[in-house]
């Protein structure tokens, strides 16, 4: 099993993606962080612990973190996940907790009292990582690799060639890509392989019990605002991706590239600048996620929602 640290934003896809961590038996989720992107921090982490609270996961540490960027003004996306960042179906009142410890604590003292190197997958802004680098510089080495949802070699989503992960803390994803420490970019234009399509909505329909209806509506709900925003006929579910490359790096395939991030930018700001070709002559930084096996990867997600499923007692 893979050690991992989540740190995400949920937000509909991140939602998707705590649960296929927990899920999966190649994964041993270490703990959970929330960082504001898709909404507040208050938002983000109550829906983290309304995932935790319906898919069961109880023996994950969750644990809030930065409200805003290094130094910008927060951006949030509530017109991709509604005023509540996780819109669509009905969550009861969480019974599961978050820690006292402010995020970037809790990964620095996870990061050492774990007896191996851990992999931490963000998948919302990057602040929390910047933060946890900048504050604790030897937990460097502590980290095996960093796989994150964000960025992309093509046009961006909020911008004509930024993504909103990267868009929202861009002085953050500077750090993070100029750290040393391995990263592996899942971005757009990869994620945008991950189409959520009528089949697999009835698939998340067909696991029945508890997370079944949850995940389906959810997912509907998703779809309904990607068809307005950008005419999508199915929703691309970013976030999963970056699970299922630590789950099985087979499932993605990468190049490896230098990633520049643009932070100046009058018109480009947040770009990931992605050199493919090694036109600018530096040395690769990344791993560049170019390609995905999309039937293995969606078996292999309804597979783990399946598993929490069963452990709650449905499907």
């Amino acid at each position: 099993m893979t050690p991992v640290l989540l740190d995400c934003d949920p937000g509909h896809d991140d939602a998707i993606a705590i649960m296929l961590a927990a899920g999966d038996s190649a994964v041993d989720l270490l703990a959970i962080t929330t960082v504001a992107g898709n909404q507040t921090l208050g938002k983000t982490t109550l829906n983290a612990l309304r995932v935790c609270t319906l898919a069961g996961i109880r023996d994950v540490p969750v644990g809030a973190g930065c409200a805003r960027p290094l130094t910008r003004p927060l951006r949030v996306a509530a017109d991709v996940h509604g005023a509540s960042g996780l819109d669509g179906p009905r969550f009861a009142e969480p019974t599961v907790r978050a820690v006292g410890e402010h995020a970037v604590d809790l990964v620095h003292r996870v990061l050492h009292e774990h007896p191996e190197p851990v992999t931490v997958v963000p998948t919302g802004p990057l602040t929390n990582i910047a933060l946890l680098l900048t504050r604790y510089p030897g937990d460097a080495a502590r980290i095996r690799e960093i796989v994150l949802m964000g960025g992309s070699t093509e046009r961006g989503n909020v911008g004509p060639y930024a993504e909103f992960n990267i868009f929202v803390d861009p002085e953050a994803a500077a750090i993070v890509f100029g750290s040393g420490v391995p990263v592996t970019m899942c971005g757009l234009n990869v994620t945008h392989q991950a189409l959520v399509t009528p089949d697999v909505v009835a698939r998340l329909e067909a696991l029945g019990g508890e997370l079944g209806p949850v995940c389906a509506e959810l997912m509907t709900f998703f779809a309904s605002t990607y068809r307005e925003l950008w005419g999508f006929e199915a929703p691309p579910l970013h976030d999963p991706v970056a699970v299922a490359r630590v789950i099985d790096p087979a499932l993605v395939e990468c190049v490896d590239a230098h990633v520049a991030i643009e932070v100046a930018g009058e018109h480009t700001r947040g770009a990931t600048v992605v050199d493919l070709h090694g036109y600018l002559g530096h040395a690769p930084n990344a791993k560049v996620a170019v390609g995905l096996d999309v039937p293995r990867f969606w078996d292999r997600l309804v597979a783990a929602l399946g598993r929490l499923n069963g452990r709650r007692g449905g499907g």
